[in-house]
């Protein structure tokens, strides 16, 4: 008796953004009954990215040949003929055509001669798709996409050619797909997008995210918690520091794309913000929530960063109090204004990353002492692992604690980077 084919699986690079789609994708390729096979979501951010989907792709085709490997995301997206180029792969496929389930019958059915690739222009698609979904794999948090695309351009980044300008979700559908997640167990919900802050400036009205976000909360009484991905710290509005003074559902903790900490480096990169705007910007929200804490991503290592700019790189996470940090070394992608900027050696780049990376070791190890012996509330996931409302991950072994509640609790230590934690 031959064996059933195993289903389809997903392996995800980058965002979270990303990790929204794929499961979108998860339930695409179950109701296409697509078997035998694993896409790969991936990334284009850095150079290491995709290098690291290489390195998977080869590394199924090695331990299983006879799997059919379908590459999708946003280096798919921006280059499908070097991802067809390579044997190893059956089939690529753009953003836009993998978040329609359409694609994916089609590959079920086999039609791999309809199939090589499937890239539709991102540049003139106009709509997102909205996508409700029920649950998110089970989990207690779940990423839900709010809008796609960027308008700007920043000059070290390629993602708006793999993710088109700025598209809105309309407000009600955010609503009724947040109220939905809440009803079927979903404790958090993080709002997610290439650029969140854009949000609503293509819809009518011109809504701006504070509304978004302020409307939500009154509508999606359920919902326990809010939070929200990468921000940018130009972009933050009146109604969203309102929302901050007066729902503690929206959680004290915001990611910042910072970028840098060098005002000319800032302009270089084509910033909307500089180093002041920054400072000036944690104060105000500490002003209306003063438990806020600040996350932030900063690059290492931009072509003419000299080691005073780097310097203000670090400075920069002590005199705004930043504490959870992305550091990515600079990596130049094609086609970007910045790859054809004077570069560094990839040793300098390594090592300014290092100091950032030791820089945001500090910061977080410091903001963790400063919990010992407090009360916090940890949302519970898998694994007795959580995360408190700033976002510090914490550790609760208790008897009878399940995933999905939240509990109160006291810090007792810090192990491995976590707060361990004791029921209260």
């Amino acid at each position: 008796m031959a064996k059933t084919p195993p289903a389809a699986t997903i392996k995800t690079f980058g965002c979270r953004l990303n990790i929204w789609e794929s499961e979108v994708m998860a339930r695409h390729l179950e109701a296409a009954a697509l078997k035998d096979a694993v896409v790969i979501n991936t990334c284009a951010v850095t150079a290491e990215a995709e290098k690291q989907a290489r390195q998977m792709i080869r590394k199924i085709r090695r331990e299983d040949p006879d799997k059919r490997i379908v590459v999708t995301g946003c280096a798919a997206q921006i280059d499908p003929s070097a991802w067809q180029g390579m044997p190893e792969v059956d089939a690529v496929i753009g953003n836009h055509d993998k978040l329609d389930v359409a694609t994916w019958a089609r590959l079920a059915g086999n039609n791999d001669d309809q199939l090589p690739s499937l890239v539709s222009d991102i540049m003139a698609v106009e709509d997102v798709a909205p996508h409700l979904l029920e649950g998110f794999d089970g989990h207690t948090r779940a990423f839900l996409q709010i809008q796609q695309g960027c308008d700007h351009r920043c000059t070290f980044c390629i993602i708006p050619y793999g993710r088109g300008q700025n598209r809105s979700v309309p407000m009600e559908v955010i609503i009724r797909q947040v109220e939905t997640l809440a009803d079927h167990g979903v404790a958090e919900v993080v709002l997610t997008g290439v650029d969140v802050a854009s949000w609503g400036g293509d819809l009518d009205g011109t809504p701006r995210l504070g509304q978004l976000v302020r409307r939500l909360l009154r509508q999606a009484p359920s919902l326990k918690r809010l939070r929200m991905s990468s921000i940018d710290p130009a972009a933050i509005d009146e109604d969203l520091l309102m929302a901050l003074a007066e729902d503690q559902r929206l959680m004290p903790h915001l990611h910042l794309s910072v970028q840098h900490g060098d005002d000319l480096i800032l302009k270089r990169m084509k910033r909307r913000h500089l180093r002041g705007d920054v400072l000036a910007l944690v104060e105000r929200v500490r002003d209306v929530r003063p438990e806020t804490v600040f996350g932030a991503d900063l690059i290492a290592g931009f072509p003419t960063e000299d080691d005073a700019a780097h310097h203000n790189s670090l400075k920069l996470i002590a005199e705004a109090g930043l504490t959870w940090l992305h550091v990515f070394p600079y990596s130049p992608r094609e086609g970007t204004p910045a790859a054809r900027m004077p570069q560094h050696s990839a040793s300098v780049i390594k090592s300014r990353a290092a100091d950032l990376r030791q820089a945001a070791k500090d910061a977080e190890h410091a903001f963790l002492q400063t919990r010992l012996g407090q009360t916090e509330e940890v949302l519970l996931e898998t694994g007795g692992v959580g995360h408190t409302a700033q976002f510090a991950k914490a550790r609760l072994i208790s008897e009878g604690a399940q995933a999905g509640q939240i509990y109160p609790v006291r810090v007792r230590g810090i192990v491995d980077n976590m707060l361990d934690v004791e029921l209260r």
